[in-house]
């Protein structure tokens, strides 16, 4: 039988390449930098242009799918899941490097039906990298298929995470002495570049261990998911439980030993769902 998700996955490609043509293209010119939810959750003008150009284009080619992105969220929108066939977009995540123009910088599009994830697709726009995954048939950057490392042993692992866009003294403690208790495990070192999308893909190649991070948003880990599963790696929660899209928190590993393992030595920061009000 056809896949029946085979098409928007092609025209998701086309789409994040597309949207990564303006993004690499703003990166020369000036910005018009505002604030969302803290002073370093920055958001800009090609942010929200990304998005409405995403958007339309996907409305007009499947008119029925849903659609949960995250400038329309901090517009006011609400991010519920359902059944149905939906469109989950971070225009760009790493808008803060976006704006120093520290070069990582990604568009991610993570397609998911029945609340389960079909397809994810991360495009590396400065480096020029497109990552894509298709449930049962395997992630690939570029066509080189991904394998993650395998590792199951933390004190050899290198891990990826970020420091988070929260600045409350409260959640800053925690995700510091969460660092500290990793790196005296002791482990080879902790990296981050800045996006979530960009960390998990690292993870889905083997060039990082494992990644955790709490304070993402279901946008950040919709495209790189599945990336991660389909090269062979595991999603979980912080607490060790099933990983859930909209908790707001993640460990992508490259294998479940690994992310057993650092789901018992993280604090767990407390956070508002995506999906509540």
């Amino acid at each position: 039988m056809a896949d029946p998700w085979q098409e928007c996955m092609d025209y998701a490609v086309t789409l994040a390449r597309q949207a990564g043509e303006v993004v690499r293209e703003a990166l020369k010119n000036e910005m018009n930098v505002m604030i969302k939810s803290s002073p370093a959750d920055l958001v800009t003008a090609t942010d929200q242009k990304v998005e409405k150009m995403l958007l339309s284009f996907i409305k007009e080619k499947y008119p029925s799918h849903s659609f949960i992105g995250e400038e329309s969220v901090a517009a006011g929108e609400r991010s519920v899941l359902t059944d149905s066939p939906t469109w989950i977009i971070d225009p760009i995540d790493g808008t803060t490097n976006f704006v120093h123009r520290f070069p990582f910088v990604a568009v991610s599009i993570g397609f998911v039906v029945n609340k389960k994830m079909e397809f994810g697709v991360v495009y590396s726009c400065v480096e020029d990298k497109m990552y894509t995954g298709r449930k049962g048939k395997g992630a690939f950057c570029d066509g080189r298929r991904l394998q993650v490392s395998r590792q199951e042993d933390i004190t050899k692992s290198l891990l990826v995470t970020e420091l988070g866009s929260s600045r409350t003294p409260e959640t800053v403690r925690t995700v510091l002495s969460n660092m500290e208790k990793l790196l005296c495990l002791p482990v080879h070192g902790i990296r981050g570049v800045g996006t979530a999308a960009l960390n998990m893909c690292l993870v889905a190649s083997g060039a990082a261990d494992a990644y955790y991070e709490m304070g993402i948003h279901c946008w950040d880990m919709a495209g790189a998911g599945i990336i991660v599963t389909e090269a062979g790696g595991v999603l979980m929660d912080v607490t060790g439980g099933p990983f859930d899209l909209m908790s707001r928190r993640i460990i992508a590993a490259g294998s479940k030993a690994l992310a057993e393992r650092l789901a018992r030595e993280i604090q767990v920061v407390p956070l508002q769902r995506d999906d509540e009000d």
